[in-house]
């Protein structure tokens, strides 16, 4: 199965949220937390997401539409 590494920057209105738990949830893909800063102010991950091709790409839309930027580090 295809694997993606990501860099997921929240916003700080989003911290706070399960944002992954969620993800994990809505889409079949297995994530792997690589590296992570978090503060009060903002926060970021780095994940491997794998998983079939199709899923991962809706997985990222969801992301940016709940307001995380993604950016791929393939």
């Amino acid at each position: 199965m295809p694997t993606r590494t990501l860099r997921l920057n929240y916003p700080p209105s989003l911290l706070r949220q399960p944002i992954l738990n969620q993800l994990i949830l809505h889409y079949k893909i297995t994530v792997n937390i690589r590296q992570a800063q978090i503060t009060l102010e903002e926060g970021w991950l780095e994940i491997e997401a794998e998983g079939e091709a199709e899923e991962i790409e809706h997985a990222i839309s969801w992301l940016e539409e709940e307001g995380i930027e993604v950016i791929p580090i393939d």
